[in-house]
């Protein structure tokens, strides 16, 4: 008897440089000619590829997992001549290992990131177009769908996403110590550094009211604020609009002070001292740090965002490790299903043939003896039945009580013993 089994073949951000994950990337259409190619070759039962910008990898059910992982390998590498050297980087797991793995991934314990929730929105895409094309079947859809819900419980149970871990989403993270909201908050942005810019998108994404973007080049603060949804501000004149900011975000490449303790005070006589909250990012720094000696204002410098990312990557860590123990139980879960899916056909197709002779066996009986009453006949059959249950109990609490390990050996002992092949006909 052939066991099926569930192996994973790919490789990701900790096994291939960005290179290469760029060359075996997988799109489009390509996605879907993949997995219906993978489903043609003999000994893959289900497959479904998962493509993301950190990983490349094939999730497999099949019955011949050395010889998968080959073919795999080879389609992954087709029409990709510089793809031929990527043994070095590909890793495999089967059974157990596979699920775990899948399921880490769900749960973002596998990521470059631990936490970041893109990933399941992505592997649930990745699933419903390999269903989509007929790739999955019965293994994979509750493999995937478990995937789900274990990333569902880790997210639950555990911080492992609930705390900022870059440099933009901290920021957000210490703003929202000081507001308790940002719907009716309006930012300014100056500059148009990279990690000012992610802070911004970073406050956008968590509703702030208003956004003002100003640069020393005003196309690109215009060309920046059209992508954020902003306003547009001369830099020149950037402190008439300094009033209207509850958060400063400093991202300019000027070496000396852009945002003066003169003009943070001018500005909060005008807002009529309400809070402030400055978030430089700039290396030199853009604000002068005797802004903080101001009444109402907070500046925080890039070095202050570094370590509550730090401090929060952390807590990720050891709340990841609580995620890992969720993963584990839910592997044993989904093994106790999976090692069932054999023994079921057999208990079924062992009763059918027992009872196939229970009852030719019976009816020749009956043909010798004659007449009988209902209550005779009844009497015979329940004897009958009886017997073939009591020889049977043995072997299939037998087969039902073995270990996951231990189950297809006793599959394929009764199987045959009792003379039943592979379609469960004896």
């Amino acid at each position: 008897m052939m066991e099926r089994e569930v192996v994973v073949v790919g490789l990701n951000h900790r096994t291939a440089p960005v290179d290469v994950r760029e060359m075996m990337a997988l799109e489009g259409d390509r996605i879907d000619e993949v997995n219906r190619s993978l489903c043609a070759i003999g000994g893959i039962n289900e497959a479904a590829v998962v493509s993301t910008c950190n990983r490349v990898e094939v999730i497999a059910c099949t019955n011949d997992w050395e010889r998968t992982r080959n073919q795999i390998i080879d389609l992954l590498r087709a029409d990709r001549p510089a793809a031929q050297e990527i043994a070095d980087h590909l890793y495999t797991f089967r059974d157990r290992e596979a699920v775990r793995h899948v399921f880490r991934v769900a749960s973002s314990l596998d990521s470059m990131v631990v936490g970041e929730p893109q990933i399941l929105g992505q592997l649930k895409d990745f699933y419903a177009r390999a269903a989509s094309v007929g790739a999955t079947g019965t293994v994979l859809h509750r493999c995937f769908h478990k995937a789900f819900s274990v990333a569902k419980r880790v997210r639950t149970e555990t911080a492992v996403a609930a705390r900022a871990v870059s440099v933009g989403s901290a920021a957000v993270e210490l703003a929202g110590q000081i507001f308790d909201r940002f719907e009716d908050k309006t930012a300014m942005l100056i500059g148009a550094g990279e990690m000012g810019e992610l802070a911004a998108r970073q406050l956008v994404a968590s509703g702030v009211g208003g956004l003002m973007v100003t640069n020393r080049t005003f196309d690109r603060a215009v060309e920046l604020a059209r992508e954020l949804g902003a306003t547009p501000v001369p830099f020149d004149g950037f402190h008439r609009y300094l009033p209207m900011a509850d958060i400063v975000i400093g991202a300019t490449a000027a070496t000396g002070y852009v945002l003066t303790r003169d003009l943070v005070t001018t500005a909060l006589r005008e807002r009529n001292s309400k809070p402030v909250f400055c978030i430089d990012v700039s290396v030199p720094r853009n604000f002068d740090p005797q802004i903080n000696t101001l009444d109402n204002v907070y500046v925080y410098d890039i070095d202050d965002l570094s370590e509550v990312a730090h401090e929060n990557l952390e807590e990720r860590a050891r709340e990841a490790g609580k995620a890992e123990g969720i993963v584990l139980a839910e592997v044993e879960s989904f093994w106790r299903w999976f090692s069932q899916l054999e023994v079921v056909p057999t208990i079924v197709a062992l009763r059918d043939k027992a009872e196939r002779i229970r009852r030719a066996e019976l009816d020749r009986v009956l043909s010798l003896l004659g007449p009988l009453t209902d209550e005779q006949r009844a009497a015979l059959e329940a004897m009958s039945s009886s017997m073939m249950n009591k020889i049977l109990h043995t072997p299939i609490t037998q087969l039902k009580q073995q270990e996951p390990r231990d189950q297809l050996l006793f599959v394929d002992a009764v199987r045959s013993l009792f003379g039943i092949d592979e379609s469960g006909e004896s």
